[in-house]
């Protein structure tokens, strides 16, 4: 009996675990299938703040034709200096940041620089065989930050969102905006 079990043991311990794996599969990532949690940003919540302040930024400064380029007849050129990161968690700002640069490059009407910025370049080679360096005539700076708050079994987290364009020259702010995203869930019973 006793090696009768010792057999059949494998098996059943390998059963119970094959049901406890989940069905991966492919959602819209602008569907409302994605996962949401209270406590970290998640990916819906970089992409609505990318495109409530891009939209912003697009309308306010860049259709109205009001950035200028230092350089007569040229486009206006970005670079993106340092977006804070005042969460409690780590990830990587250019996951606002680049969904940012993509729609306003877009538009056709600015440039925005890969070989100067806060940190360095993004694109060293391109950075190393520059003839000329061209300085920017804005920058494009923010934060995020992060507020808690717990009543209860209910859980809060607000994420705040806030960039500013700057203008090169003066260090005059030509725009801002903030963009605040609160989410809010109850603590599970049991917990692991």
């Amino acid at each position: 009996m006793r090696k009768l079990v010792l057999t059949f043991l494998p098996a059943v311990c390998a059963a119970l675990l094959a049901g406890c794996g989940t069905d991966a599969h492919y959602v819209n990532a602008s569907g409302n299938q994605l996962v949401t949690t209270v406590e970290q940003v998640n990916i819906q919540d970089f992409a609505n703040a990318a495109d409530a302040m891009t939209a912003s930024l697009i309308d306010r400064e860049i259709n109205t034709g009001d950035l200028r380029s230092g350089v007569p007849g040229d486009k206006a050129l970005l670079a993106i200096s340092l977006i804070k990161n005042e969460t409690g968690e780590q990830f990587d700002t250019d996951l606002l940041v680049k969904k940012i640069r993509v729609a306003l490059l877009q538009t056709g009407k600015i440039y925005a620089t890969t070989t100067g910025g806060f940190g360095g370049p993004e694109d060293p080679v391109a950075a190393a065989n520059q003839t000329t360096a061209r300085r920017p005539d804005y920058t494009l700076s923010g934060k995020i930050i992060e507020t808690r708050a717990q009543s209860g079994d209910l859980r809060q987290s607000a994420f705040v969102f806030q960039l500013s364009l700057t203008s090169a020259g003066n260090g005059v702010a030509v725009w801002e905006d903030e963009k605040t995203i609160v989410k809010q869930g109850t603590r599970p019973a049991v917990g692991f």
